[in-house]
C-alpha cells in the first residue's frame, strides 16, 4: 500500500501542482476530496454535467465516447499522476466522455470554485492548465493523422510504446507494458477491429518483436516495434 509521501509525489506531479510552490502544493492538498473506483465502475457518462477535475493516485482511467449505433471508441488511457475533466471547469457543456475504472483506481478531486480561486490567485496555474489542454489538442490531431495515413500494424505499434511511456518497466527479459486492457479495448485504443488487430500483435510475436501475455506485452525488440510504429 503505497504512503502518504508517495500519494503526494504522484499528485504533485499533476499538471495543477505542477505550477505551485511547495507551500501553495500543501495548501491545495487540504481541499482535495478522495475516492475510490472498483475496476469496471464509471466515474461518469457522456453527456453528464461536471464540475469537478480529477487526479489519478493509483491506478487507470480510460475515457471513450459511444457512437449513435452502439460502437466505442476508446480516446485515453491515463495512470498515476494524470488529471482529466478539466474542460468542464472552463465550459459548462456536459462531460465530452465517458470515465472508467480500467482497475481499481484511487482519485482526487477538485471543485470548479475551487480551481477558478485557484487560477486567479495562481496566474502560473493558467498558464500550466493551457499547455495541458495544448498537449490535448496536439494528440488529437495527431490521434486523427494516425487514423488516416497510419495502417493499423503501424497505430497498434505505436499504441503499445506509447502505452509503455506510462506503464512499461524494463527488465531483463525485455520491456514489460502492462496495459491492463482486454483485446477489445485495446482495438477501440487504435480504432480498429479486434480481430485485425490481433493479427497484427500475431504478427510481431513470430517476428520476435513482442510475446502477448493477459493484458500485458513483453516487448522484446524495442527498435523494430518503434520504428514500426512511426
Amino acid at each position: 500500500m503505497p504512503s502518504q509521501k508517495e500519494d503526494d509525489a504522484t499528485i504533485r506531479r499533476a499538471p495543477l501542482f505542477s505550477a505551485l510552490d511547495d507551500a501553495a502544493a500543501s495548501s491545495l492538498r487540504e481541499s482535495l476530496s478522495a475516492l475510490k473506483l472498483s475496476k469496471g465502475q464509471t466515474l461518469f457518462k457522456e453527456g453528464d454535467s461536471g464540475d469537478r477535475l480529477f487526479i489519478i493516485v493509483s491506478g487507470k482511467i480510460k475515457l471513450g465516447t459511444t457512437s449513435g449505433d452502439g460502437r466505442e471508441n476508446l480516446l485515453a488511457i491515463l495512470g498515476p499522476g494524470e488529471m482529466f475533466g478539466e474542460l468542464s471547469l472552463f465550459d459548462p457543456e456536459p462531460r465530452t466522455s465517458t470515465a472508467t475504472a480500467v482497475t481499481d483506481v484511487r482519485l482526487v478531486s477538485l471543485a470548479h470554485d475551487q480551481v477558478i480561486g485557484l487560477v486567479t490567485s495562481h496566474p502560473q496555474v493558467s498558464l500550466e492548465l493551457l499547455r495541458r489542454l495544448a498537449q490535448r489538442f496536439r494528440k488529437s490531431n495527431e490521434t486523427l493523422a494516425d487514423l488516416v495515413f497510419a495502417d493499423v500494424p503501424g497505430r497498434v505499434a505505436k499504441a503499445i510504446m506509447d502505452l509503455g511511456e506510462r506503464f512499461g518497466t524494463q527488465k531483463d527479459d525485455g520491456f514489460h507494458v502492462n496495459h491492463d486492457l482486454t483485446q477489445e479495448e485495446l482495438a477501440q485504443l487504435v480504432g480498429a477491429s479486434r480481430e485485425t488487430v490481433n493479427k497484427a500483435l500475431a504478427d510481431f510475436a513470430a517476428r520476435g518483436w513482442v510475446k502477448l501475455e493477459p493484458r500485458a506485452v513483453l516487448v522484446t525488440d524495442v527498435e523494430r516495434l518503434t520504428k514500426r510504429g512511426r
